[in-house]
């Protein structure tokens, strides 16, 4: 017998107080903390609670009541269904001060060490069109708001191109402009889904799992070049040919053309052949006269200036004199292990994808940098005390783990290695405090400073430096 969902009221006239760590606002309802998103310090709201539990609630505007003069009216006119800018309500300047806070609260919440005073952070010069790459996805069922069903908008074609709502991958909004890639972006995926319409090529069917143009990934370089990848969801090869062919006559500025057939039930890239169709395999970022080759599997930071200045804020913690031996942890493409090699005397990377591994080698033989060297597999297996006695103990190392933070094997043996200096790049400030926590026994934290990847989301880099106590 199912249970009856319990009619949860709307509370008028709640005031937002403040921003949580995962990008929603906090309003409190009695001794109820609620978690609302798109609310801004200083809304008053009427907050129609959604779930409630014994110590929080979460919850949505109903009404806004007397918005916040924090607010600012947000660029993109897909705000609020989208799902991916949460922030643009929010001024620059107050978005920068959320992830601070979010840095120190994880740091001093989960970590619960002795802290320095944590550096202010570095915000991202540019806040629109900052993103080197983005995905997009075409569907033959596009998401429909409730404001355009109610109003009898729902056209009998629904193919669209976009991306995937927040909390229902199946659903695809169509978006019209994106402001976080420059605008060549826009131009390449409205082009390609309007001649699609056009020819009567099929958009997939993410249930059925069927249709012609599946995803399309397009990488735009500081350099300038421009890389888009087409997966087909069915192997049609003169539909393939002709959509390709549209792109390469339409765009000559696109400098590494490639398409892909994926019939798998994911849309990963993963075990899927790319093809090249025009141009050349990869296309080239530059740091500091670096030339970085990123293929079409290549992991490349997304914001290519702020990269920049968080490998140079990584590389100012380590403090390299060039005598160092230095790990790079989680080297992904080699970028760091590159970015450092001239100020050290050798880099050895370690990553668990072994394309990852071959692409940082390229870059390093590219570069004329002949201190690195580079090993594939998982972390955990790969770092072990057999592996540092075959090839040093190292003075530094960088780790620089995914999301998840670092496995308690690989603490453990960092621990055992006693390298002079950690610095921990993370995205993640609560595993990053977590790991920090693990190393108190053996290291104190000197330095600490937030780099914002990603404006107008709550998402935040933060580097630590760790010296050991002797």
């Amino acid at each position: 017998m199912s249970r009856k969902r319990k009619n949860l009221p709307v509370v008028p006239e709640l005031e937002i107080t403040g921003i949580a760590a995962e990008g929603n606002a906090i309003a409190r309802w009695g001794e109820l903390v609620v978690f609302v998103p798109y609310g801004a310090p200083g809304d008053i709201a009427d907050i129609k609670i959604e779930k409630k539990r014994s110590s929080y609630a979460n919850g949505r505007i109903e009404r806004l009541v007397k918005p916040s003069q924090r607010r600012c009216e947000p660029r993109c006119e897909h705000f609020g269904t989208c799902g991916g800018c949460r922030w643009q309500h929010l001024p620059y300047a107050l978005q920068l001060q959320a992830k601070q806070q979010q840095v120190e609260d994880a740091l001093h919440r989960i970590a619960k060490v002795k802290l320095p005073e944590i550096t202010p952070i570095l915000g991202s010069e540019n806040i629109w069109e900052y993103r080197n790459k983005l995905e997009y996805t075409f569907s033959n069922r596009r998401w429909l708001t409730w404001e355009q069903i109610n109003a009898g908008d729902v056209p009998a074609n629904r193919c669209g191109a976009g991306f995937h709502i927040s909390g229902a991958f199946d659903k695809v909004l169509d978006i019209s402009r994106c402001h976080l890639q420059d605008d060549l972006g826009n131009r390449i995926r409205n082009s390609v889904k309007e001649y699609a319409l056009e020819k009567g090529y099929s958009f997939f069917d993410l249930k059925a799992q069927v249709g012609l143009l599946r995803t399309m990934m397009i990488r735009i370089a500081s350099t300038g070049q421009v890389m888009v990848l087409v997966a087909f969801g069915e192997d049609n090869p003169a539909e393939i040919a002709d959509v390709m062919d549209f792109i390469k006559r339409s765009f000559p500025g696109v400098t590494s053309l490639m398409y892909a057939v994926n019939t798998k039930a994911n849309d990963s890239m993963d075990g899927v052949e790319v093809l090249l169709y025009s141009g050349a395999p990869y296309i080239e970022e530059e740091m500091e006269g670096l030339v970085f080759r990123v293929g079409p599997k290549s992991f490349y930071q997304t914001n290519s200036a702020q990269a920049l200045n968080l490998y140079r804020t990584a590389r100012d913690f380590a403090g390299l004199t060039g005598d160092e031996l230095v790990y790079d942890l989680y080297t992904g493409t080699g970028t760091i292990a590159n970015f450092v090699a001239r100020d050290a005397r050798k880099v050895v990377g370690i990553e668990y994808v072994p394309e990852a591994i071959e692409d940082a080698k390229v870059n390093s033989a590219v570069n004329g940098i002949d201190n690195t060297e580079f090993f594939a597999g998982d972390m955990k297996d790969v770092l072990n005390d057999t592996f540092i006695a075959a090839h040093g103990v190292p003075d530094v190392m960088i780790v620089d783990p995914p999301r998840a933070g670092m496995h308690q094997d690989v603490v453990d043996t960092i621990l055992r290695a006693r390298p002079a200096k950690i610095v921990y790049v993370s995205c993640n400030p609560s595993t990053q405090a977590r790991d920090i926590a693990l190393l108190d026994a053996m290291y104190s934290v000197e330095r600490v400073r937030p780099v914002d990847m990603f404006p107008h989301t709550h998402h935040v880099e933060n580097v630590v430096l760790l010296v050991r106590r002797d």
